[in-house]
């Protein structure tokens, strides 16, 4: 056999568990070791970013990047791996979408770290010190990644060939991914093409079992999860639970909706939604009887029932702000003086 193929990953702004899912693949695992050899994974040993650096350019056949790009380090690791790999994945929510880091982009640098280091009840500094990204010492100079004002998607700051959503990407999807790449290496069979993303074209309410009401669908109110008990048989949205289903992408196989909780969205919106919170609200006004009725209905009355989702912003754009036409909130600039 060839000599094996090498492999890389790399942890950006996320929580960490996209690193722990590729050890969930369970006895695929031993695939992946027969044909690769991992050579950059921060979490999993003590790899030097110094030592990635001086790898040949295109020497590593597959890098898996997870987690946004918060900030310079994020960014600068991100551009070493796509220099030096012949195959880059963007690896769960955080770095297809931005994910839950991507909800900071309502706010910006300043007012983070303002919160962070000065307002919190848990934060104990009265010199009010605020993290800089150098630093003077006696022993030399500190220096610390430069946190951004935006949150970006991985694709924003590197060229992609393919997408892999999912908080985290499920067993199956890695599994696919790496016996796609290891059917090329061994066998010659050709990759998806580039941009692809790997998961259903269809909706996560096509992969749900649940029953649906087709005609007329109306809910009275909105209920968060744990305020009711909901039937395990009927659709969550039927019953008033607010499940981003419709808006979003299958291939996780409805984890959610069968623990009887409702889906957050976290595969991201499918190729025919430009706007994976913006279609997921339409849907929310129809059914609560806002848009056939807006004629009937008062301001004050649609604002009360708008008023039942709590947190619409978590609600709707929980993986997804950085990547919708949104982006963020706009941060106004103070006029000079003259």
């Amino acid at each position: 056999m060839a000599d094996k193929i090498k492999i890389a990953q790399y942890w950006g702004a996320g929580c960490g568990g996209c690193d722990v899912a590729l050890l969930d693949i369970d006895e695929k695992i031993l695939d992946v070791h027969a044909i690769a050899e991992v050579v950059f994974w921060p979490i999993g040993f003590d790899g030097k970013l110094r030592e990635l650096e001086a790898m040949p350019d295109k020497s590593i056949t597959v890098s898996f990047y997870n987690g946004a790009i918060r900030n310079s380090e994020n960014e600068h690791v991100a551009k070493v791996l796509r220099q030096k790999s012949v195959v880059m994945i963007s690896f769960g929510s955080c770095a297809c979408y931005g994910g839950t880091p991507g909800l900071a982009n309502v706010t910006n640098k300043n007012e983070v770290f303002e919160t962070v280091y000065k307002k919190t009840e848990s934060t104990d500094n009265p010199g009010n010190v605020m993290p800089q990204t150098h630093t003077k010492v006696k022993e030399g100079e500190l220096e610390l990644p430069e946190f951004y004002d935006t949150v970006k998607t991985l694709d924003e700051v590197v060229d992609v060939d393919y997408f892999m959503p999912g908080c985290p990407p499920t067993v199956n999807l890695i599994a696919l991914a790496v016996g796609a790449v290891a059917d090329h290496v061994t066998k010659g069979a050709p990759l998806p093409p580039k941009g692809a993303v790997i998961a259903s074209d269809k909706t996560l309410c096509d992969e749900c079992k649940r029953e649906r009401v087709e005609k007329g669908r109306r809910i009275e109110r909105i209920y968060q999860a744990y305020e009711i008990k909901p039937d395990m048989k009927k659709c969550l949205l039927d019953q008033g639970i607010i499940c981003i289903g419709p808006a979003t992408r299958a291939g996780c196989g409805a984890m959610c909706p069968n623990a009887n909780m409702p889906c957050r969205g976290c595969m991201g919106p499918t190729r025919a939604v430009t706007d994976q919170g913006a279609s997921m609200l339409s849907a929310v006004t129809s059914l609560l009887n806002i848009t056939d009725s807006e004629s009937k209905l008062s301001e004050e009355q649609i604002m009360e029932m708008m008023m039942q989702i709590k947190d619409p912003l978590g609600t709707f754009y929980a993986f997804c702000l950085p990547k919708s036409p949104l982006k963020r909130a706009v941060t106004e600039r103070k006029k000079r003086k003259g």
